[in-house]
């Protein structure tokens, strides 16, 4: 049996568009199912659209995503260069344009791509070009080149008859070749095109499997008629349904649209962004949605990646990823939010009894800042904030079990959440009053505010002593 070796070609361009890490995902786990191997390769031909530490970019993310490649430009391996400027330097596509040419596949083309777009514009959908560069001799051709004139490799394609293929997703699917446009091959500064120099990379790395967005479909019978022209194995096909931003419109990195980075800033966890865009367009055979990367390996079947766009829900995503805060071991949640507590709350405060308190309030790490900012100061609040109608609280009321509150707090020396508690509960039997009666004024003197993670005996535990002492003397004057 052949091993499955499937690729991920990213152009560094900028930030990792959502969809581009789910293509990635889907060829990681066609392989690695197999025991195949899983191979980034960076295509740069566009050297217009680069951005600078646009490739550090995409090492970073798959390595965050632990998408782990087997070949590539970082790691080596035996098919390289796995950079396409680099590749092109050893003449790789050059030779590849000639031997088309040669075969009569291809052709050297001196039309400009305006005039032909100015064709394209007035005759409409019923364009098809007949390029006359096809009818040039070869001294003619070598003359023009020797003047120093520009030119192409365009491919040729046989108006007549139909191309045919198979893709894993939509299944057979039939074009006819009248509707395929001759496409550029070699640029004139001698660059390949995208279209030209994966099929070529993908024939030489021996990629079995290609997973590419449904846009490229359209494109398939005109790679498949140059694998035809070499003699070459095609692969085989894993179209993928576009990821929506809306029912009419896709997301897309050049509209602005949330990037993997722009995600994680906003306190997304990788692995929940990972298991939530596996779901969009493909559908497990179980009734379940959390998945670990190494589950989802063994779950994947490209049969069940749909046809239909699937739409980019981040309140989906957000409960998702809570559910992974929610799933984490106490010292991995902690570690995890350490940092984000770092940047909002005084150091003097134990963050181990913090972290706990929130982790039932939190789906993403930057809604952290709003369940901790009254640790530094109390909140502005106006009096009537005390009026709670579940607590039968209100201004009055709140002065009274505060004051009944206060010599309660100052005589305990163990100061803990439980002891606190334990107190309070007492004092509030002892005056008739429910437990929340007392809580909820207290909550709201030592915060501002009328919910607070762990409730009050946790924050006034988390505070101190001194400063919950403070703070309800402040809470006590300002009632009076």
């Amino acid at each position: 049996m052949t091993k499955i070796r499937t690729r991920f070609a990213p152009s560094p361009t900028g930030y990792m568009h959502i969809g581009n890490l789910r293509t990635a995902l889907y060829a990681y786990l066609i392989a690695k199912k197999e025991g195949g191997d899983f191979i980034l390769r960076i295509e740069d031909t566009d050297q217009n659209r680069q951005v600078e530490g646009a490739t550090d970019i995409i090492f970073n993310t798959l390595k965050e995503c632990k998408l782990f490649h087997d070949e590539g430009p970082d790691v080596g391996g035996n098919y390289g260069p796995y950079v396409q400027s680099e590749r092109m330097k050893k003449g790789i596509y050059r030779d590849f344009a000639d031997i088309l040419v040669k075969k009569k596949a291809a052709h050297v083309c001196f039309c400009k791509e305006e005039d032909i777009a100015a064709l394209r514009e007035k005759e409409g959908d019923s364009f098809y070009y007949n390029d006359p560069c096809k009818l040039l001799s070869e001294e003619e051709i070598a003359r023009r080149i020797a003047g120093g004139e520009e030119y192409v490799i365009r491919q040729n394609v046989d108006p007549n008859g139909t191309t045919s293929f198979d893709d894993e997703v939509y299944g057979r699917i039939t074009v006819d070749n009248s509707t395929l446009d001759e496409m550029v091959l070699l640029k004139s500064d001698g660059y390949p095109t995208y279209n030209f120099a994966n099929v070529v990379d993908d024939h030489l790395m021996e990629i079995t499997d290609v997973v590419r967005g449904n846009e490229y479909l359209s494109s398939t019978p005109k790679y498949n008629l140059l694998y035809d022209a070499f003699g070459w194995e095609k692969p085989r096909y894993i179209h993928c349904p576009p990821v929506m931003k809306d029912e009419q419109h896709k997301l897309s990195k050049r509209n602005g649209d949330a990037s993997f980075q722009d995600l994680v800033a906003k306190g997304y966890l990788p692995e929940a962004i990972l298991n939530y865009i596996a779901l969009l367009g493909w559908s497990p055979s179980e009734e379940r949605e959390i998945y670990s990367l190494e589950e989802l390996t063994k779950a994947f079947d490209v049969k069940r990646i749909g046809t239909s766009g699937a739409i980019f829900d981040v309140e989906k995503l957000k409960w998702m990823n809570g559910v992974y805060l929610r799933n984490m071991d106490e010292e991995t949640y902690y570690e995890t939010v350490k940092p984000e507590l770092a940047k909002y709350v005084d150091p003097k405060y134990d963050y181990r009894l913090i972290a706990p308190a929130i982790k039932d309030r939190v789906n993403i790490l930057s809604e952290i800042p709003e369940h901790v900012d009254f640790f530094d100061h109390v909140l502005d609040y106006d009096l009537d904030l005390y009026t709670n109608k579940k607590a039968k609280t209100n201004p009055e009321i709140a002065k009274t079990v505060l004051d009944l509150c206060l010599p309660v707090l100052e005589k305990i020396e163990d100061w803990n959440n439980d002891s606190i508690y334990e107190k309070l509960a007492a004092l509030a039997a002892e005056n008739g009053y429910k437990n929340i009666t007392l809580m909820y004024p207290l909550q709201v003197a030592l915060s501002g505010k009328n919910r607070t993670p762990g409730g009050s005996t946790m924050v006034a535990a988390i505070l101190g002593k001194e400063e919950s002492i403070r703070r309800l003397k402040d809470a006590i004057e300002k009632l009076a």
